[in-house]
Formats: structure tokens, C-alpha cells, sequence
């Protein structure tokens, strides 16, 4: 019985310490990070190339205004022109599929003013390297913000 309530006792104090675990505080201000490159290798698909850049603002410790963009690699922002060829539509599906992902970019800023954390911003069909770019990029963003 005693062994019982030391244990127990145990697990209480574990719990209690570990309780305060993973949380981080923000300092209030505005902050912008950058994913690295993405280099598609697969010249098969037709996925294009690029990096992502946030901009958040924090206000009494939580995102409350997030921008997100992608671009090309060389610093051309991905617009109502990404997917285009010479400013036509040569490939209607890969202008759809382009111009799909370029809209998963307000939908994740979105997600993550209204979920407050990274982790719960889910991702959209069909733009999954914006999302991970776009996780990136929140991550060296918040870095900034941390307080320490």
C-alpha cells in the first residue's frame, strides 16, 4: 500500500512538472520567415519550383495576422500568372492544379490565425509543398518570436 502511494505520488509530481512542457511564449511584434528552396529532381512532374514567405503579427502573445506568399526561384511572386506559359494557358490542368495551390496559401495564413498553432493547420489537397514550405517558414518566424 505504501509503495502504491509513492508511486502515485510520483506520477502527480511527473505530471505537474511536465504540465508547463511545450509551451512557449511569444513575444508581441511582427516577424517574417522564409522555407527553404524547393527544387522538383522529377522533370516527369510538372510541380513547380520555389520557397514560401510568411509575415505574422503577434498581439498579448498569439498570431493574430498571418501572410503568406510563394515564389518562383527567382524571386517572381506565384500570382494569377503562375502555371501560365508566356502569359497563356498552354496546360489547362496544370494551370487548375498551380493556381489551386497558390490559393492553399490564404487558406493556410487562415488556419493559422483561427487554430493559433502550426500543428493544427491541416493541409489542402494538391498543395502540399506550399504546406511545407509554408510550415517552415512559420517555424523561423516564430523562432524570432520566442521569449527567452
Amino acid at each position: 500500500m505504501k509503495t502504491r502511494i509513492i508511486a502515485l505520488s510520483a506520477a502527480v509530481i511527473a505530471a505537474a512538472g511536465l504540465s508547463g512542457c511545450g509551451e512557449v511564449s511569444y513575444k508581441d511584434g511582427e516577424y517574417d520567415g522564409r522555407s527553404a528552396d524547393f527544387i522538383n529532381e522529377d522533370e516527369s512532374d510538372e510541380a513547380g519550383n520555389g520557397y514560401g514567405e510568411v509575415k505574422i503579427k503577434i498581439e498579448n502573445g498569439k498570431i493574430t495576422k498571418c501572410e503568406y506568399k510563394t515564389y518562383e526561384l527567382d524571386g517572381t511572386l506565384k500570382d494569377e500568372n503562375y502555371g501560365k506559359e508566356n502569359g497563356e494557358i498552354k496546360n489547362k490542368d496544370f494551370y487548375q492544379k498551380a493556381q489551386r495551390a497558390r490559393s492553399a496559401c490564404d487558406n493556410y495564413a487562415q488556419q493559422l490565425v483561427s487554430k493559433g498553432n502550426i500543428d493544427d493547420v491541416d493541409a489542402v489537397s494538391g498543395a502540399t509543398v506550399n504546406y511545407n514550405e509554408f510550415k517552415e517558414a512559420v517555424g523561423e518566424a516564430l523562432k524570432k518570436a520566442e521569449e527567452k
